[in-house]
């Protein structure tokens, strides 16, 4: 009945999956729960134990395939009618998480469903303040914003969705570098008219990524979007960072963002990494590094 899909790259999943698995064996469902890990150096001693586990399985890939790439193939892979993909580093909020979205299933029959993010309502140290404040600002929507903008806070985890669907409509498997995937999923979704239902059925995403990590991280995926639209595989327009550039670009403004960018670079840096992270700050380093890019 649901195949449970669980990427993985360097994480402990075991808590996860046993979480996932008491909740399944609860209901009484069919169900499997397939993990894959994309070459990880860590944790898998620990992830292997899921092998011994009923209905679960964990493999590693034999290369490095990208995220979106990783989770077409567990797709292949899965038995059942519907799948379940979710973040490896994230637990769901309350013990009726599978439960909620097995009773939508039985009454309505949709194509796409999305849960939702949390974050922790702890503040992290330091040195983590920046991820976190990220998500609960930019990623936390309440289900009023998200039905407003059916399509602009979804994320391709916590997704529950119709094998037929992830099969007819894959993920991009020309995108194996961080960053942009699920835009270009979610995008595709939408040009072919694919529903997406939202409801509150929260995931907690306990990153714990530190900030330089946060902030490396966001500079390979400006990379990775640039890359993407140069061979023509990313709209520039669809995607706000990059929409933002055209539109500077027409104010023939591109040379004093970089200009104040390559000034101030030091400077943001030290707010983002500091007790005190401003997220516009965070956006306009973003559009500086992508500016500088494009020289």
């Amino acid at each position: 009945m649901l195949s449970i899909l669980i990427p993985t790259y360097n994480y402990n999943v075991v808590p996860l999956v046993l979480e996932l698995k008491q909740q399944a064996d609860e209901l009484g469902i069919v169900y499997e729960i397939i993990v894959q890990d994309d070459v990880s150096q860590n944790f898998i001693t620990e992830n292997t134990q899921i092998n011994l586990f009923p209905n679960c399985s964990f493999a590693i890939n034999t290369e490095n395939l990208g995220r979106g790439k990783n989770i077409n193939l567990m797709c292949s892979k899965s038995k059942y009618d519907t799948v379940l993909i979710l973040e490896a580093d994230a637990l769901p909020e309350h013990k009726s998480y599978l439960k909620n979205y097995i009773e939508i299933l039985s009454k309505s029959n949709p194509n796409v469903i999305f849960g939702g993010v949390k974050y922790p309502q702890t503040i992290p140290s330091k040195e983590k303040l920046l991820r976190w404040k990220y998500g609960i600002n930019r990623e936390t929507k309440s289900i009023n914003q998200r039905i407003k903008n059916n399509y602009n806070f979804v994320f391709s985890w916590n997704l529950f969705l119709k094998k037929e669907i992830l099969s007819q409509f894959p993920f991009p498997e020309f995108i194996k570098e961080y960053g942009y995937e699920d835009a270009v999923f979610i995008e595709n979704l939408r040009l072919n008219s694919v529903p997406v239902m939202h409801i509150e059925n929260f995931l907690i995403h306990h990153n714990n990524e530190d900030s330089f990590a946060f902030i490396k991280k966001s500079e390979r995926a400006v990379e990775n979007l640039h890359h993407l639209i140069a061979l023509h595989k990313i709209d520039p327009e669809k995607i706000r960072l990059s929409k933002f550039h055209l539109t500077l670009k027409k104010l023939h403004l591109i040379t004093i963002v970089k200009a104040i960018y390559l000034k101030k670079k030091k400077q943001i840096l030290t707010n983002l990494t500091s007790e005190n992270p401003n997220l516009y700050l965070l956006d306009f380093y973003k559009l500086g590094y992508y500016c500088n890019l494009k020289r």
